[in-house]
């Protein structure tokens, strides 16, 4: 071979590595587990599958891709003085962050809907400033109508290259028109077919929690609590970081159960189940976050020493650093022993963790239904017990994280017989158990 032929293969080899390596760092990742993947022979087993998706990290340099956002305030009588003064502030450094491919309205709300700025790109930024300026408080609180205008702005450059999201502030309860959570939580879920996702910021003490998380719940939108208005850029902040960090939307999860195994439910996620089939759906992923699915399987007997495939998962999903549909796939395999400490030493910690965590989140959630009902004592044993779950496996795991969860449960059961400061304590672990459920507990 010529010394330039051989220079040239090395290039070509060189580029095809290079290439390679791109592809993978941009692309999710997509991780199975079982929590107990050494189960004990001859005896039908419960199992706990855990899927886990991690988005590719950003270059903070590089390119991301562009917002397709309505910012939608609300302007009612309630949010006068401090309240709609921050609003603005925090509005105003938001759209500051926006780049000139990005897509931007800004809509308010009170008795009536109005659309200050229709969507239109973040070239003019001292228009938009002027606008959210020009917001003042009056009247009540059309918030289905606010939420539905905004997203017909977002729908006008709708696309599946664009990270479409409405971001709703909101500080009282719906009382022009719709009002139920489970009217807003239809408009949630007919918005995230469309590719919008919703995101909700419930300020002070006079909001619907349930309204708004179930608003949230089916884009897999965020939702957080702000006691006082003066946290709101910092929500704000926050929010707009997460919209500029998608990498991965239209997230559909596959997994198929093998060899006669029977999936139970998923846990703290909506899916479809048919025979031995799980489906389920991420909305979007951020650049490295961790988002996983936990499902309860049944595994019948099998003989010590004898290993066999459980599950097989396929990930299909819209990776927004390539705008190409990609496709992930992994797969876990169980194995029996007659030995205690086999089975017991073989634990995942991490997968065992998860699923403890959406089983008492799931607890969490049962205490707040029967506290609504008035069985406060009730409420206040499924807390206290969820407590001793949780340490019980904390000790078992050595975990911190559970720990630390255990002594929230036990401050939890007591919130509940506190009816002067129930009010916040309830939006407290409303917003606790979404963000569990939707693994969006995130440090900034």
């Amino acid at each position: 071979m010529t010394p330039l032929r051989l220079f040239l293969n090395t290039a070509l080899a060189l580029i095809v590595l290079m290439d390679s390596g791109m592809v993978n760092a941009q692309s999710i990742d997509v991780k199975v587990g079982l929590a107990t993947p050494v189960m004990p022979a001859n005896a039908e087993n419960t199992a706990f599958l855990r899927v886990a998706l991690t988005g590719f990290e950003l270059d903070s340099s590089g390119p991301r891709a562009p917002l397709n956002v309505a910012l939608v305030l609300d302007q009612s009588s309630s949010m006068s003085g401090d309240k709609i003064a921050r609003a603005k502030e925090a509005a105003i450094m938001a759209v500051s962050k926006l780049s000139a491919n990005d897509v931007v309205s800004i809509v308010t709300y009170d008795s009536n809907v109005r659309v200050l700025v229709p969507a239109t790109k973040a070239v003019n930024k001292g228009r938009l400033y002027d606008a959210i300026q020009s917001i003042r408080a009056n009247g009540s609180t059309a918030l289905f109508a606010g939420t539905s205008i905004g997203a017909d702005e977002v729908s006008r450059f709708l696309s599946r290259k664009k990270v479409n999201r409405v971001v709703l502030l909101s500080d009282g309860m719906a009382n022009v028109g719709p009002d139920s959570p489970k009217e807003l939580g239809e408009l949630g879920r007919a918005l995230a077919k469309k590719g919008m996702s919703v995101s909700t910021i419930g300020l002070g003490l006079g909001y619907n929690e349930d309204l708004m998380t179930q608003l949230a719940n089916y884009s897999d939108g965020n939702h957080d609590f702000v006691k006082n208005s003066a946290d709101l850029a910092r929500v704000f902040d926050r929010e707009f970081g997460d919209a500029m960090s998608v990498v991965a939307q239209d997230v559909t999860i596959n997994i198929v159960c093998e060899g006669g195994v029977t999936p139970i439910r998923v846990i703290g996620r909506d899916a479809t189940i048919i025979g031995q089939r799980v489906t389920t759906r991420v909305n979007q992923l951020y650049s490295a976050q961790q988002n996983y699915v936990i499902v309860e399987v049944r595994v019948p007997a099998s003989k010590a020493k004898s290993e066999q495939p459980l599950a097989s998962v396929t990930v299909v999903y819209n990776n927004m650093a390539t705008q190409k549909p990609d496709t992930k796939t992994d797969s876990v395999a169980v194995r029996f022993s007659d030995n205690s400490e086999q089975v017991k030493g073989s634990i995942d910690k991490v997968a065992y963790e998860s699923a403890v965590e959406q089983i008492a989140n799931l607890e969490t959630q049962r205490a707040l239904e029967l506290r609504d009902e008035g069985k406060v004592a009730e409420a206040k044993a499924t807390l206290t017990n969820n407590a001793s779950y949780l340490e019980s496996a904390a000790q078992l795991l050595s975990s911190p994280k559970l720990s630390r969860q255990s002594d929230e449960s036990k401050a939890e059961s007591e919130a509940v017989a506190q009816d002067k400061k129930w009010n916040e304590a309830r939006k407290q672990i409303k917003e606790k158990t979404y963000k569990r459920s939707k693994q969006q507990e995130r440090q900034y």
